[in-house]
C-alpha cells in the first residue's frame, strides 16, 4: 500500500516493537509527530523539556530493558541537542536510534533555516548514519538501523530524513521483523588456550565490565567464577552482572576501588577480563597495570584486544557464548589459599564513612536498605556516582544506570524517566550532585507532565564535589569556579515544577523522607544536605599505580 514518509517511519517502529518514543518536535519533523499522534494508543510519546533529556531517556530505557531506545528531534538545534546524549549511549555501548527530520533535500547544502549535517556532525558518535533522501528506501533503512544498533557490540544509530521525504509517498509492505541472535562462533583454537592459561594459574582474579551486562551473560559468569574459584572484581558498567552480595566479591576496580580489588588485582598471576575495555579510570597507570600477571581477555569488539593494555590470551565472541564455551571444557580448580590471602584483605580494608553525619554512603547505604536492593539506581556523574557504586550492592544486571564512558553531567535524571517507562513495575531512583541537578533538573517537569513516579534524591553540598576533591589534593585548595554558594532551592524548585520537595539535614530526616518517597507514587525530589568537603575514598592518585590506592587513614599518616 502506498504510505507517506512519516506513516512509514510509523509503521516501521510498529514492526520493531517499539512502545516509546522520547522527543521534542518541531518545523522539520512536524509530518512524523502528525502521523504519530494518530498512533497514541499504540506507541507513547514522552514530550521531554530538552532533547537532550529526550536522547538520555531513550538511553535510560534501552539500558533497563535491554531493547532498542528511540528519540525524535526536529532539524538545527533540535538534532544537535541530542549529540551529548548519542554520545553517551556511544561510549558504553548502549543501543538507541535516533530519528531526526531535516531540511527538504533542494534545501541542503545551503544554509537553509534551521539546517544542519547532523549526520557528518554524529559521524564519530554512532555504530553508522543515515540520511535517507528517497522514500523508496526508508522503511529498509529504518529497519537495517535496529538491527545496527543491537547487533555485535550494541551502540547508538542516527536516521536524517530531509522533511520532503516524509510528504512523499512509496510502496510499504509490513515486514516481521525476527529477533537477532548472537553469533555462536567462537575460534576453538583461542577457548583451549584460554582453558590452559586458566588450569594454569595459581591466583587468578576475574574482571566484570559492561559487556556481562549487555550479552546477558550472568548466568554464565556465576558458574565460570565458582569453576574458576577466583575473586571478582567489575568496572563501573558491570555492577550486576555478578552479584555485589557474593562472599568472592571484592568491590569495584580503579581509581575509586577498593583498596582489596586494586591490591589483590595488582597481586594476581592471571586477570581474565569478562566484557571489559581496559578503561585508564581502571588500569590508572597502564604501564603499571600488567607487571606481574598474563592476562586473558573475552570480548565481542576484537579492536579492545591489545588497544589500551598488551594481553596474553583472548577470545573474541559474544562473552555469553565465549563463557559458556569455556565453562563446558574448564575443570575445576581450587585456590584455597588465593582466597583466604584476598578474604583477609576484604577484612583488613572495608569502606567505612562517618558514623553519625549525613553524608552521601549514608544515603545510598540507607537507599539499599529501603529498597532492599532492588531498584534500578540511576546516577548523575561526580562523587555521588561513585559513593552508588561503592555503597549499594548491585544484585542483578541492568540496576545501575550511569554513564561511565562519556561521564555525563546531567545524564540522570532523564535517564531515570526512560528507566521508569521501561520497567514501569521497579522503584526507580536517580541519585544526583547539586551540581549534575542542575544541568538537566527542568525534566522534573517532564516527570510531572507525565506522572512518571521517578525518586530524585539530590547530595547537596553546595560544591561541584570531585572537582574539589580534586582541587583539594592536588591543586592546592584553590577552589577554581567549584563553589555554588548561591541561593538556589531545590525544594521550592521542584515544587515549582509540579512535585513534591522534600529537605534532609540529619540521617532521621533523610530515612523519614526516602520511606514517604517509596509510597508516593508522584515524582518527589529529596535535598540532602552534606558537608562540602566529604570525599571519596580509597583514591589512586593521576599517573599511580591502582596497587597505590589510599584513603583518608592514609592521607593523615602521610602528613
Amino acid at each position: 500500500m502506498q504510505l507517506t514518509g512519516a506513516q512509514i517511519v510509523i509503521e516501521c517502529l510498529k514492526e520493531q516493537g517499539v512502545d516509546t518514543v522520547f522527543g521534542y518536535p518541531g518545523g522539520a519533523i512536524l509530518n512524523v509527530y502528525d502521523e504519530l499522534y494518530k498512533h497514541s494508543d499504540e506507541i507513547n510519546h514522552i514530550l521531554t523539556s530538552h532533547e537532550q533529556g529526550a536522547a538520555h531517556a531513550a538511553d535510560g530505557y534501552a539500558r533497563a530493558t535491554g531493547k532498542v531506545g528511540v528519540c525524535f528531534a526536529t532539524s538545527g538545534p533540535g538534532a544537535t541537542n541530542l549529540v551529548t546524549g548519542i554520545a553517551t549511549a556511544y561510549m558504553d555501548s548502549i543501543p538507541v536510534v535516533a530519528i531526526t527530520c531535516n531540511v527538504g533535500v533542494s534545501l541542503l547544502g545551503k544554509d537553509s533555516f534551521q539546517e544542519i549535517d547532523i549526520a557528518g556532525i554524529t559521524m564519530p558518535i554512532t555504530k553508522h548514519n543515515f540520511i535517507v533522501k528517497d522514500v523508496d528506501v526508508l522503511a529498509d533503512t529504518i529497519r537495517k538501523a535496529f538491527v545496527i544498533a543491537r547487533s555485535g557490540r550494541p551502540a547508538p544509530v542516527l536516521i536524517d530524513i530531509p522533511k520532503d521525504v516524509t510528504a512523499n509517498k512509496a510502496e510499504y509492505v509490513r515486514k516481521e521483523i525476527p529477533q537477532t541472535e548472537p553469533s555462536k562462533e567462537v575460534c576453538r583454537e583461542e577457548i583451549e588456550k584460554a582453558v590452559k592459561m586458566i588450569e594454569k594459574s595459581e591466583r587468578p582474579y576475574i574482571f566484570v565490565g559492561g559487556g556481562a551486562v549487555l550479552s546477558g551473560a550472568s548466568e554464565e559468569l556465576r558458574t565460570f567464577v565458582k569453576k574458576v574459584d577466583a575473586p571478582v572484581t567489575d568496572s563501573l558498567m558491570g555492577k550486576g552482572a555478578f552479584p555485589g552480595t557474593d562472599p568472592l566479591y571484592t568491590g569495584m576496580l580503579g581509581m575509586h576501588g577498593t583498596k582489596t580489588s586494586n591490591y589483590g588485582v595488582s597481586e594476581c598471576d592471571l586477570r581474565i577480563v569478562a566484557g571489559a575495555r581496559f578503561s585508564d579510570r581502571v588500569t590508572g597507570n597502564a604501564k603499571k597495570f600488567a607487571k606481574n600477571a598474563k592476562i586473558l581477555q573475552f570480548d565481542i569488539d576484537e579492536a579492545e584486544m591489545d588497544k589500551n593494555v598488551l594481553i596474553t590470551g583472548s577470545v573474541t565472541g559474544d562473552l555469553k557464548v565465549v563463557l559458556h564455551a569455556v565453562n563446558e571444557q574448564l575443570t575445576q580448580q581450587s585456590h584455597p589459599e588465593w582466597i583466604r590471602q584476598i578474604m583477609d584483605y576484604k577484612d583488613r580494608y572495608p569502606l567505612s564513612y562517618h558514623p553519625e553525619e549525613l553524608t552521601g554512603p549514608f544515603v545510598v547505604e540507607e537507599i539499599y536498605r529501603q529498597t532492599e536492593g532492588e531498584a534500578i539506581v540511576v546516577t548523575e556523574v561526580g562523587q555521588h556516582q561513585m559513593w552508588a557504586a561503592q555503597f549499594y550492592k548491585y544484585t542483578q544486571p541492568r540496576t545501575l544506570l550511569t554513564s561511565g564512558g562519556l561521564g555525563t553531567m546531567g545524564y540522570g535524571l532523564g535517564a531515570s524517566l526512560g528507566a521508569k517507562m521501561g520497567k514501569p513495575e521497579k522503584t526507580v531512583v536517580n541519585i544526583a550532585g547539586d551540581g549534575c541537578f542542575r544541568m538537566n533538573m527542568n525534566e522534573v517537569a517532564t516527570a510531572v507532565r507525565h506522572n512518571i513516579p521517578v525518586i530524585q534524591v539530590v547530595i547537596n553540598n553546595h560544591v561541584l564535589g570531585m572537582v574539589r576533591q580534586w582541587q583539594n589534593l592536588f591543586y592546592g585548595q584553590r577552589y577554581s569556579s567549584t563553589v555554588l554558594n548561591d541561593a538556589v532551592d531545590f525544594v521550592k524548585l521542584a515544587e515549582a515544577m509540579g512535585a513534591k520537595g522534600v529537605r534532609a539535614a540529619t540521617r532521621g530526616e533523610f530515612r523519614e523522607a526516602f520511606k514517604e518517597a517509596l509510597t508516593y507514587g508522584k515524582p518527589i525530589v529529596i535535598d540532602c544536605q552534606i558537608d562540602c568537603d566529604d570525599k571519596v575514598w580509597p583514591m589512586v592518585a593521576p599517573g599511580a599505580a591502582i596497587s597505590e590506592a589510599f584513603d583518608e587513614k592514609d592521607l593523615e599518616a602521610r602528613q
